[in-house]
């Protein structure tokens, strides 16, 4: 008898906390894992004394949905995903809806939208975000895929996600196809660029200010309370004053060698696959690659030296100040480059994204949620062609208010010789973005110069000329390209 409202494939930490917080909110769930066991192990201890059920096969699973059958998979993206959709498809009927919330590549998505149109099944990829944490209490999700399945699972999406402001769930139909994973995947790449910019932020004030990490944790305390209110931020205050055992503080205990698991090194790639200045994130990944050659940079520092004897001018006080500013400036230039790729990949796939939704669903639930979130749904409410959130009044007014001190610690960070590959990277963005005119002309003349491959003149831009440079070239242009 078909009595479970979905079914969720995968009990890891995620699936489990996604399943106690449907069931908090009135669903039957179904859970099955490919290791039965753990099934049983659930239904007998996190999830006693609820309304969940099990299933020993997913013969056993599909026959106590209610249809539409509604199954959702929280299991490794790739492989893991394609077998159980192939397990899946003959025990289904048409109009039954499998979702993956899984950190799948969007190209994947769109992929399996394909193949289970074809047959009739409807597929949704859906961005999760917030952790185990957000998981069981309110995560952020971003759905994309075969719209029509959205009726049949909004309720559920609705009622599990986040809330934020008077009620509104961090929850909406993000687009087609692969909309839903790429939006998540801009997610984590804002993310590395957030976490980047608090790690910068962090060494100026330990290698610069020499300051404690009970002091550190009292700055980010307050800075919690300004315009950088964030999770991260939060996070960040705990994590710096946290004490093992022992009473010593932990975070210098722990070894500078990052990992990452891929979501931002595919941000950057699509940066650069559609030719969009996603800086930042990409500095960000960058920074973690760099991270990760940890014994040869212990072997470089004894023999690499940095400059001598650049002092602090000004006092600590105002540093900070000035690089809470930088934190703020480069961190809405994070958002414009997240926001012009989202903008460039809907006019390559056909996608309408909705970029105030967007923002709306990280202002919870989510790694990166904040306050500054609010600023961006509201300018892309007061205008929805908006080219960049750099032309919008508010964080126009809030670059120039913050330029000062951004130039300030980028320019001190220089003369002592501390990286900071996304605090710098944010402010070229600026500085070329704000330039009228750049000095790619000379690029295009030199490969106009060795390749023949043309040039626009400034009076007739569309109209392709070569120049014979040295006299003795020919007068043949190669084909207008993009190198």
């Amino acid at each position: 008898m078909a009595e479970a409202d979905i079914a969720l494939i995968g009990l890891a930490v995620m699936g489990q906390n996604i399943i106690l917080n449907m069931n908090d909110h009135g669903f039957v769930v179904c859970a099955y894992n490919r290791t039965v066991a753990k099934v049983d192990s659930f239904l007998e201890n996190e999830a006693k004394g609820t309304k969940v059920i099990g299933a020993h096969s997913l013969e056993e699973m599909v026959k106590k949905l209610k249809k539409p059958r509604r199954i959702v998979m929280l299991v490794k993206a790739g492989e893991a995903v394609d077998d159980f959709i192939q397990k899946l498809i003959p025990l289904l009927d048409k109009d039954d809806i499998i979702i993956d919330g899984g950190n799948s590549e969007y190209s994947d998505t769109t992929r399996r939208c394909k193949e289970l149109k074809a047959k009739g099944l409807l597929f949704v990829g859906s961005g999760v975000s917030g952790g185990e944490d957000g998981a069981r209490h309110g995560p952020s999700l971003m759905p994309g895929g075969h719209k029509e399945a959205w009726p049949h699972i909004k309720d559920v999406f609705q009622s599990i996600a986040a809330k934020v402001g008077s009620g509104e769930p961090c929850c909406d139909w993000v687009g087609d196809e692969g909309a839903g994973h790429f939006v998540k995947m801009v997610h984590n790449g804002i993310e590395y660029g957030d976490m980047q910019l608090i790690c910068e932020a962090y060494h100026l004030m330990k290698d610069i200010l020499h300051m404690d990490h009970d002091k550190m944790a009292k700055v980010f305390l307050e800075w919690n309370k300004t315009e950088l209110d964030s999770f991260l931020i939060e996070i960040t205050a705990d994590i710096l004053k946290f004490k093992d055992p022992s009473g010593k503080h932990l975070l210098p205990q722990i070894r500078d060698s990052a990992g990452q698991k891929g979501t931002g090194k595919w941000t950057a790639i699509s940066a650069l696959e559609f030719g969009m200045p996603v800086t930042l994130i990409g500095e960000a990944v960058f920074a973690r690659c760099l991270s990760s050659l940890k014994d040869e940079r212990v072997i470089a520092s004894k023999q690499l030296c940095g400059p001598k004897g650049s002092k602090l001018s000004g006092s600590e006080k105002s540093f900070l100040e000035n690089i809470r500013k930088a934190l703020y400036a480069s961190k809405i230039i994070s958002y414009t480059q997240g926001f012009m790729l989202l903008r460039q990949a809907a006019k390559e796939f056909n996608w309408y994204l909705n970029y105030g939704g967007i923002a709306l669903m990280w202002r919870g639930g989510c790694i990166i949620r904040s306050v500054f979130l609010g600023k961006i749904k509201e300018a892309f409410d007061a205008n929805p062609d908006l080219q960049n959130l750099l032309l919008d009044g508010f964080f126009k007014k809030a670059i120039h208010d913050c330029q000062d001190s951004w130039r300030n610690v980028v320019s001190t960070g220089v003369k002592m010789g501390i990286p900071m590959p996304c605090f710098s990277t944010a402010l070229s963005f600026y500085d070329g973005y704000r330039h009228g005119v750049l000095p790619a002309n000379l690029i295009q003349a030199q490969r106009d110069y060795f390749g023949a491959h043309t040039y626009e003149m400034q009076s007739k831009p569309g109209t392709f000329v070569h120049t014979n440079w040295t006299g003795h070239g020919g007068n043949v242009a190669s084909t207008a390209y993009n190198a």
